[in-house]
């Protein structure tokens, strides 16, 4: 009884941190009826794509760059306070939480581990990414553009993260606790999820999300403030990669001169032309 109650203790304080933050307003929005004027535009969709943005191969590699930068957005100050609010109460109660579910579901340590481990991740937003450069412009494609995105530029601030606190884990393996890397790969993906697909997918998304990250708990392999730490990370890192990598990119600048006359057609001289 005591194991159960404590699940459901961990459980309610990491639904209460998602739910403060804003990652799921996304699929809450009313649909937007406006005309666009792509809907106007008798060319193919392949021509007019809608939502990708800046996701393109070309584009990859600056897109990391800005998402790496942009996590230290204003618009992540909200949310990078809630959690380290969060983080900070948490670690009050890790040792508690660790008696609670310690060896509660043995089974369950094993599932989240490989669920959130790079083994299983790594191939499967790979796939995901290689299907979506092959699939028509949409919504598909876009969010297997920014699960590859997330998982990188996740799993770069993680380790970080990892190597500069170097807290030691609960079974004492290793100085590599915080944050939890799997809680936060998990969040980040289910953040993309629900930024793409709205709270019906996102919704199931973090509760996966949730029980890799109770699972590490579980199996002593990490705090609970480990855990919530990792998840506002991965929260964060979402938010970020899928509001920057939709932007549209921006329009080419260049300067041209050459032969001109002047009103009247008369005289020659040199024209100088500029755009951006």
């Amino acid at each position: 009884m005591r194991k159960l109650k404590g699940t459901a203790l961990v459980a309610a304080t990491l639904a209460v941190v998602c739910s403060s933050l804003p990652c799921g307003a996304q699929g809450l929005d009313l649909p937007d009826f406006t005309p666009r004027p792509e809907a106007f535009d008798s060319r193919p969709l392949i021509d007019a794509p809608r939502g990708d943005g800046r996701r393109t191969l070309g584009e990859f590699p600056k897109n990391l760059g800005r998402n790496i930068v942009g996590v230290f957005s204003g618009q992540n100050l909200l949310p990078f306070a809630i959690g380290a609010a969060a983080v900070t109460t948490a670690s009050a109660f890790d040792h508690r939480t660790q008696n609670f579910l310690l060896g509660a579901c043995q089974s369950c340590g094993k599932t989240g581990a490989t669920l959130g481990g790079g083994s299983a991740i790594v191939p499967v937003v790979g796939a995901l990414f290689a299907a979506g450069r092959f699939s028509p412009p949409g919504r598909f494609r876009a969010a297997t553009y920014d699960f590859a995105q997330a998982m990188i530029v996740n799993g770069a601030y993680s380790g970080i993260l990892k190597y500069s606190v170097r807290r030691e884990r609960p079974d004492g393996s290793d100085r590599l606790s915080f944050p939890s890397g799997h809680a936060s790969t998990a969040f980040s993906l289910a953040t993309v999820a629900n930024h793409h697909y709205g709270w019906r997918v996102g919704l199931p998304a973090y509760v996966l999300a949730s029980g890799i990250g109770l699972s590490r708990i579980e199996s002593n392999r990490h705090h609970l403030s480990d855990v919530l730490a990792g998840a506002t990370l991965g929260l964060i890192v979402g938010r970020t990669v899928g509001r920057l990598d939709g932007g549209q990119p921006a329009r080419k600048r260049f300067v041209s001169v050459g032969p001109a006359t002047d009103l009247h057609g008369q005289g020659v001289g040199l024209g100088l032309s500029a755009s951006w």
